[in-house]
């Protein structure tokens, strides 16, 4: 804890200088903040074209639906992160900048949360960890620019964890503020009624009576209600595809969990170490059952395409902010100090060597010569409109950019593959022009992919592309023979011209290729 003669130091510091520490402190991390992401500002996940699609279809009059005339179906996550999008798909504004820069803004609101409530909690040194964990995080800048909402929905979840910190230390709150936030979680994802539900309950309680607080509850709770009842009743099923897809998987949850805490080990044992003392005993609470509750969905479910620990920052601002409060709690300042570096050494170097980063840092330009270009050459393609059909594994780019039916064999954008029906049977049944397949090298089809028996479903078509995304990864077009022409003709353009527009003749995972691109952007370079 704070000595005396600490405290009276630190009280005879003028005011203007006092407010100018952290004022500082978020002008040089806001700097940084802004170079790490203009140094992955060129990705763009191919899962957040799935989004795209549905805020297209909206925009179009069509609702959100996959493919335009069949049932709906909710092949996303994240319906308010879709709904963003739909004023500006109808203005024509390219929905990828439009997710990229909402996210930065959100991006650089997380990193003023943070900056002010460790300050406030633990004064400069408090705000320089709970920044400096996050600025020096390398994964941060990815996902601020990946278009998927982890961004805002880490926003929403550290925002509500500082006002449940703020109830239980006796701070005012906005009153309308938890249920707020308790609404915007739940409809940015599902499980975010879960990571927001400490704050408003701790609210709840606090202001238990007061006929204000209960007039919110019911509202929340019919807003709520209202919302959940119109997505069961619009799309058949109280939940999303992606739940009954890959919910349960307890094996894959359980290496998740241990990965992510190694991850954030020093972050955790600091949130944790809040408990310990009475003065922060309220805040840990808080904090701990928003990790807690954040992370126990994906634990379970064993989430995929969790790159460069997509679902662990969901609640890493929240870890940030722990770590940077328990600075008031170490005692000496140079304990503090020290430890305080050590937490963010430690996650600015698991951040650095994440196993995926290589993937991640030269994900972009792959994309763009592979599942871009494949889509805008179907697009270009002279095949009539009622044979302008896909299968295809990766759902994003692909139907996005092609503008064809599409049948996502991964079960994501399929009801029948999501509930169980066999992936081949359904394929075969729809016949479409067009199967996209995955393959390890140049020429070798496999024999079977997410569940499509690949020489079984594609028995008569034809291969008229073989497009290489990166060493060891393929995506393979296979086309009906009536329409193998044209496409191979389309096809073949718009990738030879990605391929030379976008990191021509490198196709190896490595963070030089990333790092000579960055270069290459620069003045002189």
């Amino acid at each position: 804890m704070t000595t005396t003669a600490e405290r009276t130091e630190a009280d005879a510091v003028p005011e203007p200088k006092r407010r100018r520490g952290p004022l500082v402190v978020l002008l040089g991390f806001g700097a940084l903040f802004l170079v790490g992401c203009w140094a992955a500002w060129f990705l763009t996940i191919d899962d957040a074209f799935i989004t795209f699609r549905y805020s297209a279809n909206m925009a179009d009059g069509h609702g959100p639906v996959w493919n335009v005339g069949e049932d709906p179906i909710e092949g996303f996550t994240n319906f308010l992160w879709m709904l963003w999008h739909v004023p500006f798909a109808l203005i024509g504004v390219p929905l990828e900048t439009v997710a990229k820069v909402t996210s930065l803004v959100l991006g650089i609101g997380i990193l003023v949360l943070l900056v002010r409530a460790g300050h406030r909690g633990a004064g400069l040194l408090g705000a320089l960890v709970a920044g400096g964990a996050l600025v020096l995080f390398v994964p941060s800048y990815f996902h601020v620019t990946a278009g998927l909402e982890t961004i805002a929905f880490a926003a929403v979840v550290l925002r509500a964890a500082i006002v449940g910190v703020n109830l239980v230390q006796g701070r005012p709150v906005r009153v309308w503020e938890p249920p707020v936030l308790l609404l915007l979680a739940g409809m940015i994802r599902p499980e975010g009624v879960l990571a927001t539900v400490p704050a408003f309950l701790v609210w709840c309680w606090l202001g238990r009576g007061s006929r204000r607080t209960w007039a919110l509850v019911a509202g929340v709770a019919v807003v709520g209600g209202a919302y959940f009842g119109w997505r069961w009743s619009y799309f058949g099923h109280p939940f999303p595809n992606t739940f009954y897809v890959k919910f349960g998987n307890l094996d894959s949850g359980s290496v998740w969990l241990e990965t992510t805490a190694w991850l954030v080990a020093p972050l955790l044992v600091l949130t944790a170490f809040l408990l310990f003392r009475k003065a922060s005993r309220g805040a840990g609470l808080v904090l701990c059952s928003v990790v807690l509750l954040t992370g126990m969905t994906y634990a379970v479910s064993g989430p995929t395409m969790d790159y460069l620990h997509r679902f662990a920052f969901h609640a890493f601002p929240v870890l940030c902010l722990g770590a940077g409060l328990a600075m008031a709690q170490l005692g000496r300042r140079w304990i503090a100090a020290v430890t305080g570096a050590v937490a963010v050494g430690w996650v600015a170097v698991a951040g650095a060597e994440s196993a995926d980063l290589p993937v991640i840092a030269n994900y972009g330009p792959d994309l763009q010569r592979a599942h871009v270009a494949i889509g805008k050459g179907l697009a270009n393609a002279k095949v009539p409109e009622s044979a302008r059909s896909l299968a295809v594994s990766d759902a994003g780019a692909i139907p996005y950019y092609s503008g064809w039916k599409s049948i996502d064999y991964i079960g994501l954008n399929d009801e029948a593959i999501a509930h169980g029906a066999p992936v081949t049977d359904v394929v075969k049944a729809a016949r479409p022009t067009v199967i996209v397949v995955t393959a390890r090298g140049q020429g070798q089809t496999p024999g079977w992919a997410y569940g499509l028996i690949v020489p079984d479903a594609a028995r008569d078509y034809q291969l008229v592309a073989d497009v290489q995304m990166r060493d060891g990864y393929y995506q393979e077009v296979l086309a009906l023979p009536e329409h193998a022409a044209s496409i191979r003709a389309a096809v073949a353009a718009s990738v030879d011209e990605a391929q030379r527009r976008n990191d021509p003749g490198r196709y190896e995972d490595t963070i030089d290729r990333w790092l000579d691109r960055l270069r290459a952007q620069l003045p002189g370079g």
